[in-house]
């Protein structure tokens, strides 16, 4: 049981430096379950991701304009549990599409989109569902 401490305790330490919530942890203000919160920001640094404006999702929100503060500026994100947020790279809910399942995502940039582009500042329509 000694060894196993010696790994989990370096990962339960660089969980506790990020600045992303876990998914059980996306409520509003009020303590509301969310289905996803968006951020405008994120870092090379993990423990600086999900930072800056965030536009809370709420479960069942359909959105094909997402607001014009936050069009093509969604940089990290989290999915609540349970939950799935599916997002379009044009409006309205056109263009290239990717879900998110259940999770953090801190750095949009390190996910795919097509050959050559990523997910950073790329998020202009989502969906987000709940189980």
């Amino acid at each position: 049981m000694k060894c196993l401490s010696v790994y989990i305790l370096p990962v339960l330490v660089a969980l506790s430096l990020a600045a992303c919530p876990l998914p059980a942890e996306v409520k509003d203000d009020e303590g509301n379950k969310l289905c996803a919160r968006l951020y405008t920001d994120s870092s090379a640094y993990y423990e600086d991701c999900c930072a800056g404006d965030y536009l809370d999702v709420k479960p069942g929100e359909d959105v094909p304009y997402i607001a014009p503060w936050f069009n093509n500026r969604i940089s990290s994100l989290v999915v609540a549990t349970r939950c799935e947020l599916t997002v379009w790279s044009k409006k309205p809910k056109d263009g290239v599409t990717k879900k998110f399942n259940n999770g953090s995502y801190p750095r949009l940039e390190e996910v795919k989109k097509g050959l050559l582009g990523n997910w950073n500042d790329s998020i202009s329509s989502y969906y987000c569902k709940c189980n």
